[in-house]
């Protein structure tokens, strides 16, 4: 049986839809959703579906990604047939070269090996992903991370000289899974093995009890680094 809103929730919910609304036409419509097939952004597609189709989406496939997160992703695809979603891969050059270089998993070596293969196989992509548009949508909630924790709601992107919005930025980790729940959203079957935040298969682990929820990813950095390089102010460059 489905969980209820509560009129708090509902509250939130009203809000994220509306400016939903409101980003759709202050954007021309050139304004597109980054799915990270999250919690949050599986949340965001529910809403865009119910409130504002005419948004597309996009997804960064890795080349790494768990199978959970691919079969999420087909599951989208068949529930959400009233969207538009595109799927990015990184350039088979760039990898072939980053692990010809380094190595298939030089990213445990340092943070600057693995902030070179995000580079490749997710901030190349996305700048392909961004290319034409006004703005995009992200999942990003204050309560995610030390990173994370002054985001609002609408910001310039000096890095992709755009604007992006984070519609949940408000939003509990409650919020979320309590709206998950009410509208039978579907979710990546990992989440319910303790993997809270999930990325690339190699860069993500389960975590345990009272740990924070990006505790799992790059676990071997410090917490105050713990960011592929989506989000900084400034786009991660690697040479």
């Amino acid at each position: 049986m489905s969980e209820q809103i509560t009129p708090e929730l509902q509250a939130k919910v009203d809000a994220t839809a509306a400016l939903l609304k409101k980003a759709v036409a202050d954007h021309d419509g050139s304004i597109v959703l980054a799915n990270s097939l999250g919690a949050e952004d599986v949340v965001l597609t529910d809403l865009l579906s119910k409130f504002a189709p005419e948004i597309p989406m996009f997804v960064l496939d890795t080349g790494r990604l768990p199978e959970e997160t691919l079969k999420l992703l087909a599951d989208v695809r068949t529930v959400y047939r009233n969207l538009q979603v595109q799927v990015y891969y990184p350039e088979s050059a760039d990898v072939e070269t980053y692990v010809q270089d380094h190595g298939i998993n030089a990213f445990y070596e340092s943070q600057e090996m693995r902030k070179g293969c995000c580079f490749v196989r997710k901030i190349k992509p996305l700048q392909r992903a961004l290319s034409g548009n006004k703005a995009w949508i992200t999942g990003l909630r204050r309560e995610q991370s030390v990173t994370r924790d002054e985001i609002q709601f609408e910001e310039w992107d000096e890095g992709n000289n755009m604007h992006k919005l984070n519609p949940l930025a408000d939003w509990s980790e409650e919020d979320i899974w309590a709206y998950i729940k009410a509208n039978d959203v579907p979710y990546n079957a990992l989440h319910d093995q303790h993997y809270p935040s999930i990325g690339c298969a190699p860069c993500t682990r389960a975590i345990s009890m009272g740990e924070d929820v990006r505790a799992g990813r790059w676990w071997w950095e410090n917490p105050e680094n713990r960011e592929c390089g989506l989000h900084p102010a400034t786009p991660l460059k690697f040479k």
